[in-house]
């Protein structure tokens, strides 16, 4: 088929490359969001999935808002057979929809219809889900609510972090959406309507989503921090500051911090919650690198008593 892969971050990229490496199917061009501004000097960047296309020579579409008519009638040239969807980043409309002779083919980060949404991966993480996935759907007006054509399932660990986990399902979805073009191309594979029940909603996670209330349970902040990290990044308060929270581990065995309470060892600092303690493994003070937590602890000298939140 003639492909016109859509996608932005880099979280994309291994399944513009899986295509690209497929041989079966011509990836005709790629659509992405507009360069954005970056780093220090805020300069003009484009998007991982633009670098990687220009790398291959492949023609960039970078459109303000899809329904733009110059980019539709592009479009309508290039007379794409399928758009593979990987996290493009807007709304695409009726009249973008209705161009490609079978659709838009989109690859979402979660078994479906669980966790519909921006965020179904930190979304899975901070609900304490076990395993999780990615599904390949076809696109409708409504939310991640298109019929599915296939899903391959992944474990939980217990240590992953947001990050971790849409680093392995990136490039176990990219198998897939590549599996799924095929069979689309050849006939075998027909899209299933999703069930009605199991619906969970995954919107983008928010500042103040990643707050940590210390009064909850040490499951619960351990799910926050790794659900948050890299971005937006768990926080709480120190002395009024924010602090990052980078990595945190349970402490069963200790019982006796009160919530935000902090207590700090040789080498160990810890803080309670609402149920047992945690230690704090890698915080990242306001305005300075990601430390140690034992070195930030070293570094404020903290007073028996202090302790974190408002």
């Amino acid at each position: 088929m003639k492909l016109v892969f859509a996608g932005t971050p880099e979280v994309a990229v291994p399944a513009l490359d899986a295509l690209l490496a497929s041989g079966r199917h011509e990836v005709a061009a790629v659509v992405t969001r507009p360069d954005a501004p970056a780093g220090r000097g805020r300069r003009l960047v484009a998007s991982p999935v633009a670098q990687r296309a220009e790398e291959a020579g492949i023609e960039v579409l970078k459109p303000a808002r899809p329904r733009d008519e110059d980019f539709l009638a592009r479009l309508r040239e290039i007379a794409p057979d399928c758009c593979p969807v990987v996290a493009y980043g807007a709304l695409l409309p009726k009249v973008a929809l209705d161009i490609p002779a079978r659709g838009w083919v989109n690859l979402h980060f979660s078994l479906l219809p669980a966790w519909r949404g921006a965020a179904p991966v930190q979304h899975s993480l901070m609900a304490g889900d076990q395993v999780t996935g990615a599904s390949t759907f076809l696109i409708e007006e409504g939310l991640d609510s298109g019929p599915v054509y296939g899903v391959v399932t992944e474990d939980i660990r217990p240590t992953d972090t947001s990050g971790d986990l849409l680093t392995r399902l990136a490039f176990a979805g990219a198998g897939l959406l590549a599996a799924t073009m095929d069979g689309i191309e050849d006939g075998s594979l027909h899209a299933v309507p999703q069930p009605v029940e199991g619906i969970t909603l995954a919107p983008k996670i928010q500042v103040e989503d990643a707050h940590v209330d210390f009064a909850t349970p040490a499951l619960r902040v351990d799910r926050v921090v790794r659900g948050c990290t890299p971005a937006p990044g768990a926080w709480t308060l120190f002395r009024g500051e924010r602090l990052k929270l980078i990595q945190v581990t349970p402490l069963p065995d200790r019982t006796d911090l009160a919530p935000g309470e902090l207590a700090v060892g040789k080498n160990n600092v810890y803080a309670g919650t609402g149920s047992y303690a945690v230690e704090l493994l890698w915080v990242q003070p306001q305005g300075k690198k990601p430390m140690k937590a034992a070195d930030w602890a070293r570094g404020v000298r903290i007073a028996p008593g202090e302790g974190l939140g408002a």
